[in-house]
């Protein structure tokens, strides 16, 4: 690959002016109008947005860039999110050598715009080459770090290639062929309010229904395939009031789908068996109930070890005479949902570090790799 050489300073530049530009969930615009231009300088044939931001809330849609290529051959899309998570306002980029990190207390971005920096890089190095390449297409999505909206919201027709790459995963030369499904789970538990200095046996208290319900929980690693947590608790009025509201949220993931379900099932039946436990024991003020709302966040994602996708990648390697290994990950993305359109979508590392921290970082040597694996990639 030394014939095309990456131009380090020109992707670090590249990379520092993506993160300053702000691009939190649902304010994707900014980058999404840079992207724009700098996408029509280097020759795309055409930039759609689409109509998901009516759904998702965010203040632009999803982005199709599309350079039509040199030669005839199927084409191939490479995927990256627009958004950040928080804290990302007032990004500035420090740089010592190699290594970027946040000069303030912010994230840094390289979540997911080094994966937009590296194909940025890997156009430029087409164009100015001359290189004979077939049709790319370049998505970039919003809303990524929120609940996967954009990819959710995005009308897939839009693409003409069927399999591709997302640019969206830690570590370098790996590839995530695997992801597990998850749900989405909102419990609320209805008590009874009364005056917890007065009356306290008037009232039922919310807090410990949800209390004792979340005891007799298996939570954390279920098995070598599935998960579950809660994260998250809302509820009660002030210290003097028995609480006769608490909602939690959570999520159950797996490999398996069929271990998915009946994860969720075992959860809603603990919380039935509580309340409905205490208004048997009990009585005469009244019943608590519960309300459980399940929602599906994303299906399983997983590649057949001999799918063209995967070769494709693997060939690359062995082009930069490099070990790509491929993993099976705990975590849903963007991929998920391409996956379930029928795109054929595998996850290639970008060099990112320390995600969603302040402490996020990223060392310009792996952007240099992954750009080179993005070039070894479409020249194969």
């Amino acid at each position: 690959m030394s014939k095309y050489p990456v131009n380090r300073e020109r992707v670090a530049k590249a990379f520092i002016r993506l993160c300053e530009i702000e691009s939190p969930s649902r304010q994707e615009r900014r980058v999404a109008d840079y992207l724009t231009g700098l996408f029509t300088e280097l020759g795309a044939e055409s930039i759609v947005e689409d109509d998901s931001a009516e759904k998702t809330g965010a203040n632009c849609g999803n982005l199709v860039v599309r350079f039509s290529g040199t030669v005839a051959r199927e084409p191939l899309f490479f995927a990256c999110h627009m958004d950040t998570v928080e804290p990302g306002l007032g990004v500035k980029v420090l740089r010592r050598g190699d290594l970027f990190t946040s000069s303030t207390n912010t994230i840094l971005g390289g979540d997911d715009k080094s994966g937009i920096a590296a194909l940025i890089e890997l156009m430029r190095l087409l164009h100015e080459n001359e290189v004979e390449y077939g049709p790319i297409e370049i998505l970039l999505t919003t809303c990524e770090e929120i609940g996967l909206l954009g990819a959710k919201n995005f009308d897939h027709t839009l693409l003409q290639a069927k399999e591709g790459y997302a640019l969206d995963s830690t570590g370098i030369d790996r590839v995530i062929i695997g992801a597990p499904a998850a749900n989405y789970l909102k419990v609320t538990v209805h008590g009874i309010a009364a005056h917890a200095g007065l009356n306290p046996e008037q009232g039922i208290s919310a807090l410990c229904l949800a209390a004792r319900a979340i005891a007799d929980l298996r939570l954390g690693r279920l098995d070598e395939q599935s998960t579950a947590n809660f994260g998250l608790i809302h509820g009660g009025v002030a210290t003097n009031i028995v609480p006769d509201r608490i909602t939690i949220e959570g999520e159950v993931r797996s490999h398996s789908p069929e271990k998915l379900e009946d994860y969720t099932k075992e959860i809603a039946s603990t919380f039935h068996n509580v309340v409905m436990g205490w208004s048997t024991n009990v009585g005469g003020i009244g019943h608590p109930s519960v309300e459980i709302g399940v929602e599906t966040e994303y299906p399983v994602m997983r590649i057949a070890d001999d799918e063209p996708v995967l070769t494709r990648v693997q060939r690359a390697g062995s082009l930069l005479e490099r070990e790509i290994t491929f993993e099976v990950a705990g975590g849903g993305s963007d991929a998920n949902i391409l996956n379930s359109y029928g795109l054929k979508t595998a996850i290639v590392a970008t060099g990112m570090n320390k995600v969603h921290t302040t402490d996020e970082c990223l060392d310009l040597k792996d952007l240099t790799r992954l750009t080179e694996l993005l070039l070894a990639i479409v020249l194969v």
